[in-house]
Formats: structure tokens, C-alpha cells, sequence
């Protein structure tokens, strides 16, 4: 009878492993019911896709740079778990942004520097992709200033799980592992009420830090309102004059008592961000996620938005990125284009849907824009319909009247002019860059940068089941992706092309 009783239970594992509600290939596998259910609960913003615009109609195109990465950790989460995301939680420009680019950077009397290259656009022969890249001055930890970090963290009873509080108290110990004697590190907790558990922690002092971060339990309702007001006062209790001083969000998002509302959150932390007070956030856990909120919240504090989904994530956003690109070098980068429409009929910006502005903001200083710190490398990508080009474009009508570069007669040679915004860290007055787009940077054989970053482009038009994905294919994506594979230290682009062969399997099955 005991005999029967184990072979029954083992096979009652071996069908949980191999059956729709077990692990498969190493991931999760839903059956359309619970994968429906799973998504459900989970909150985005809507994102509508930029359209083509004719370059008759307006040739000028305005966008803030994005230095977030929250969306591809998350797609990774999702698809680990045998779950194809909702086409809401793919960011285009997160997913390309995710991964480093080996570009040029700025020489030393510079603290940016344009990249541009063309080639064609993979999924439409008959369309050219502009890829701009911008990247700052990279720094060693022990180069950059001192830090001051308050980490605000969520500890209501939704934090509980193991990919949630547990993960963060796991990635936090590996942080302080990491610091120097110059950093501070303050706690704040936010649950019914909020509460201060360590500030201005002695790094010299391990083991006391350590300690404050296994106390930190998950139990109750969030009141994450409460919470930032603290985590602020706290910052600017620790405030050290010229260095990176931050506030760190930790949660799911899910702040369902006290200020929920995603606007008055904004209004909440726009208020304080000419306190030289920064604010990011780490997202963390699965089903109640609210990514419409951290981003949100993230946006408008000058922050950083991140997508912790496991250890490994932890350890490349809170070890090799934190003393680093949250040092911030240049803000409020805005990017502006204008394309001669004697070359290109019609572009399209593919991402960045929420980070458009409109083209007189590119001159207004007070106009809010993203960061960029040290050694950051921003992605964009334009789909150009050249003039030969046979495609259609609907015509739309614009009441902006710009003062223009290109007439359709002068400039023959030039594709489109590049211009740059930004400010240093201290300074309210932006300074312009400009760079020229011409046909020496069309490339017959394009740079592995180029083409690994094309390929995380098409699998977020396959992924968003975009009406621009022309032939974009899963295969082609892996094939390309192979082809452009170049340093790969941590494994991320090896990674990502897993990931892209689990989107395919999960496609074929549903």
C-alpha cells in the first residue's frame, strides 16, 4: 500500500512538471484560462503606436530620452513564466535600452556624444531604419561621488511573496557589500503607516545594516503616499552637497490605501524634484503588478525605472549600475529632428510613445525631459520611407509653424539634422548640440550594434502584434540576433535570444 501510495504521488509530480499547470523547458506553463487571469490583474498604460508622418507635413519630430529598462525584465518575468505580455507592457525603447552598445563615447571637452547609423529595415525592404544613439562619459564606482541613498520599501502584506520583499532583502545585502565608507544608506517603510527603520547607516558597520534588513517583514495595507513624504525628509536630513543623493522605490506598485490616484502620485514627486533629490524605482513581483504606476512615478521624479525579476537582475541594476548611471551627468536631454523631405517622404519613431513632446518644448528650459548618467547609452529608432519609396502615407495636417532647415531644394546631400538638448546636473540652462545625418552613414554592412539592436526592435513589434511588424518573423529575429552576437559578459544577448524562442513556442501553442 505505501509502495502504491509514492508511485502515485510521483506520478501525480510527474504530470504537475509535464501538464498545462507545470514547468516546461525550464518555464512556467499556463493554460489559456490562467494565462488570461494572470495578465488580467496586472495594470499598464495604454500605449498607441506613433504613426508615419509625411515629411511635407511636418518634418520636425521631438522626443525626451528614456534611460528605463523596466519592460524588458518584466517581458523576460512574464515569458519565464509561459505568459506572452499584454502589448501594453511592451516598451520598444526599454527593450532596446536594456542592453550596453559598444559606440564611441565623448572625448574629454564633451560630455555627450551622437551616434547615427542606416541600413535597411529588416521586416520592409522597401523602408530604411535611423539609428541614434547618444552616450555619456563612463565612470568606475570608486570615481563617482558620494552616494546617499534612502530605499523606500513596500512591506504590506502584497510584498510577501519570494520574488518580492525576500528578493529585495537578498539584492540590498549584496549592495552593501559594495558600498564605500563616503555612502550613506537610510530604510524607510511603508505599510499602514510609514516609518523610518535605519538612517544614515554606517557602511563600516555591516552587520548592524544587515540586521535592520532582515527585520523588514511583509504584513498589512499600503499607504505609499505616507511613505515618500517620509523618505524625502529623510534625504534631506542626509544631503550631501554635490552628491547623488536618491530616493529608491521598492514595490509592486500596488498603493491601495492613502494617495493611489497615478496623478496626484506625479504631482507628489514633481513637487520635489528641485530639492536635488532624485527618485527610482524597482519594481518588483507578479499578477497585482502596477507598472502604470512605478512608471509613472519614476517619470516624473527624474528617476529610473527598473523591473527586478531575479537575483541577477538585482545584482546588474543595484551593483554594476547604481554607482554609475544614477550618477547623474546631463538632464532634461531632449532630441530633435528634422528630416529634408527632398530625401525621406515620410519617418516614424518606433517607441517613446510617452515621451514625445511638442517641437517648440525643445526650446523651453523649463520643460521637464529625461536623465542620462555616467556611461548611459540611449537608443532610438527611426522607420524612414525614402522618396523613391512607393509606400502611402495618410496626410495630416499640423498648426505648428517652425522656422526650418530644409526647403526641399537646399541641402541635397543631407538625410536630416540631429539637434541635442540638455543641462548639466547643476545648471537650469540647457546647451545645444547638433549633428548631420548624410548618405556616409548609410552602411552596406551594418555594425553588430546595429543589428542586435534591430532584432530587439522586431521581437517588440512581434511581441505588440504591431501593424507595422511588416515581415518580422521570430526566426528572422534569432538568426540576426546569432549573427550581431559581439562581448557578452553576463550573458544578456544570449539570453535574449532564448527568450525570443520561448515568445515563438508560446505563439505556435495559443
Amino acid at each position: 500500500m505505501k509502495k502504491q501510495i509514492m508511485l502515485c504521488l510521483a506520478l501525480l509530480s510527474l504530470m504537475l512538471l509535464s501538464g498545462c499547470s507545470g514547468y516546461q523547458n525550464g518555464f512556467m506553463d499556463y493554460g489559456p484560462k490562467d494565462r488570461g487571469e494572470y495578465i488580467e490583474s496586472e495594470t499598464y498604460d495604454e500605449i498607441i503606436e506613433n504613426d508615419y508622418i509625411r515629411t511635407s507635413d511636418m518634418p520636425v519630430s521631438t522626443f525626451s530620452t528614456d534611460v528605463d529598462t523596466a519592460s524588458y525584465s518584466n517581458i523576460r518575468r512574464l515569458l519565464n513564466e509561459g505568459v506572452l505580455p499584454s502589448k501594453n507592457a511592451v516598451r520598444i525603447e526599454e527593450m532596446i535600452n536594456y542592453f550596453s552598445y559598444e559606440f564611441e563615447g565623448p572625448s574629454d571637452d564633451e560630455d555627450l556624444r551622437i551616434y547615427k547609423e542606416i541600413g535597411e529595415a529588416p521586416w520592409n525592404k522597401d523602408h530604411q531604419l535611423l539609428m541614434v544613439g547618444l552616450k555619456t562619459t563612463p565612470l568606475t564606482f570608486n570615481q563617482t561621488v558620494a552616494m546617499n541613498l534612502v530605499f523606500l520599501i513596500d512591506v504590506s502584506g502584497s510584498m510577501s511573496s519570494y520574488d518580492k520583499l525576500p528578493l529585495l532583502k537578498e539584492a540590498l545585502k549584496t549592495l552593501v557589500e559594495n558600498l564605500r565608507d563616503k555612502d550613506k544608506l537610510s530604510i524607510v517603510v511603508y505599510a499602514g503607516s510609514a516609518g523610518v527603520v535605519l538612517e544614515g547607516g554606517d557602511i563600516s558597520d555591516v552587520s548592524a545594516i544587515n540586521n535592520a534588513i532582515d527585520r523588514l517583514e511583509a504584513g498589512g495595507s499600503t499607504a505609499g503616499g505616507q511613505g515618500i513624504e517620509l523618505a524625502y525628509k529623510v534625504a534631506k536630513r542626509q544631503f550631501i552637497v554635490g552628491g547623488n543623493n536618491r530616493i529608491i522605490i521598492a514595490s509592486d506598485g500596488d498603493f491601495n490605501v492613502g494617495i493611489s490616484n497615478p496623478d496626484e502620485l506625479k504631482e507628489l514627486v514633481s513637487k520635489e524634484k528641485d530639492s536635488g533629490v532624485f527618485l527610482s524605482v524597482l519594481g518588483f513581483g507578479t499578477g497585482n503588478y502596477r507598472d502604470d504606476m512605478m512608471e509613472s512615478i519614476a517619470q516624473n521624479g527624474n528617476g529610473v525605472y527598473y523591473y527586478i525579476d531575479t537575483i541577477k537582475e538585482a545584482e546588474k541594476v543595484l551593483v554594476y549600475e547604481l554607482g554609475a548611471t544614477m550618477n547623474t551627468v546631463a538632464k532634461d536631454v531632449k532630441i530633435q529632428i528634422e528630416f529634408n523631405p527632398s530625401l525621406i517622404k515620410g519617418y516614424r519613431l518606433i517607441g517613446y510613445e510617452n515621451r514625445r513632446l511638442n517641437n517648440e518644448d525643445f526650446n523651453d528650459d523649463d520643460k521637464d525631459a529625461g536623465d542620462l548618467g555616467s556611461g548611459h547609452v540611449v537608443v532610438a529608432f527611426y522607420e524612414l520611407v525614402p522618396i523613391s519609396s512607393q509606400t502611402n502615407i495618410t496626410e495630416k495636417s499640423f498648426d505648428e509653424t517652425l522656422e526650418l532647415k530644409y526647403d526641399g531644394t537646399n541641402y541635397e546631400h543631407e538625410i536630416s539634422t540631429i539637434s541635442l538638448r540638455y543641462k548639466h546636473k547643476d545648471s537650469d540652462v540647457s546647451l545645444k548640440i547638433e549633428s548631420i545625418v548624410t548618405s556616409e552613414d548609410q552602411k552596406s554592412n551594418n555594425t553588430k550594434d546595429f543589428l542586435f539592436a534591430t532584432s530587439v526592435v522586431e521581437f517588440g513589434l512581434l511581441l505588440r502584434n504591431s501593424a507595422y511588424k511588416g515581415t518580422a518573423s521570430y526566426d528572422a529575429v534569432i538568426a540576426r540576433a546569432e549573427n550581431a552576437l559581439s562581448s557578452d559578459p553576463f550573458g544578456y544577448q544570449k539570453e535574449f535570444i532564448e527568450l525570443v524562442q520561448q515568445a515563438k513556442r508560446l505563439s505556435l501553442r495559443d
